[in-house]
C-alpha cells in the first residue's frame, strides 16, 4: 500500500470555478448528512482532525480540498438531504454539488458513502440514479459498520445491494469501513493508487 505521507488542507471553495487549477487526479467523497464523512476523511488520511468532525449534520457547506502526497486531491463535498437546514441552503448545496460533479474535469472517481448501520435510504437511491443518468463514475463506501451487530450490518448491506440492483445491472465497487476500527482504509488507498498508476502510464 502507498501510505499517506503528506496531507495538506488546500482550501474551501464555494464555486467549482474557484477550485485549484491543477491537473492532478481528484477523488471526491459525498453522502447523506451525518453519514460519517469527516471521520472517514480523517481515517483515510491518517490525520485526526484534518476534516472537522461535527455532531451537527449539514456542517460541510463548501468544497473542501486536501492535497495528498503532493500527487492527488481528496475533496470533501457537502452532505445532501439534511432536513434542518433551510430550503434555500439545501438548494444551494444541491446546485454546488451538481455543478462540481458535472463540470470538474479533474474528478476521477466519486465515493458515495452509505450508512451500513441502517437499510437503503430513498435519497441515496435517488442520488445514485442521478449519477447514472449523468455518467459520473462512482464507488460505494459503507460507513459505521461497527455500530451494530455484524449480522445486522451484513443484512443491511445485502438489503442495500438488492435495492441498488433494481436500478443497475451490476454493483459498483464497494468498500466496508469503520472509522473507529480503521477498517477499509488500506483497500480504499490501494484502489486510488491503482487508478493513479494507470493514469500516469497512459500519459
Amino acid at each position: 500500500m502507498n501510505p499517506v505521507k503528506d496531507a495538506q488542507f488546500v482550501g474551501s471553495f464555494s464555486k467549482t470555478e474557484g477550485c485549484p487549477d491543477v491537473d492532478i487526479p481528484e477523488y471526491a467523497f459525498i453522502g447523506r448528512s451525518n453519514v460519517g464523512k469527516s471521520s472517514l476523511v480523517n481515517l483515510i488520511t491518517g490525520r485526526t482532525g484534518l476534516a472537522k468532525v461535527s455532531g451537527t449534520p449539514g456542517k460541510t457547506q463548501l468544497l473542501n480540498f486536501f492535497k495528498i502526497n503532493h500527487s492527488w486531491h481528496l475533496v470533501d463535498l457537502p452532505g445532501y438531504g439534511y432536513a434542518r437546514v433551510s430550503k434555500t441552503t439545501r438548494a444551494e448545496f444541491g446546485k454546488l454539488i451538481r455543478h462540481y460533479l458535472k463540470n470538474r474535469k479533474q474528478l476521477t472517481n466519486l465515493f458515495v458513502l452509505l450508512d451500513g448501520s441502517i437499510g437503503p435510504q430513498k435519497i441515496d437511491m435517488e442520488f445514485l440514479q442521478w449519477l447514472g443518468q449523468e455518467g459520473i463514475p462512482f464507488s460505494i463506501i459503507y460507513t459505521k459498520t461497527d455500530k451494530e451487530n455484524q449480522n445486522v450490518i451484513s443484512k443491511n448491506i445485502q438489503t442495500i445491494k438488492k435495492r441498488i440492483l433494481q436500478d443497475w445491472e451490476a454493483m459498483p465497487l464497494q468498500f466496508a469501513t469503520s472509522s473507529t476500527k480503521g477498517r477499509g482504509r488500506e483497500e480504499i488507498l490501494d484502489y486510488i493508487e491503482q487508478i493513479n498508476r494507470q493514469l500516469s502510464e497512459e500519459e
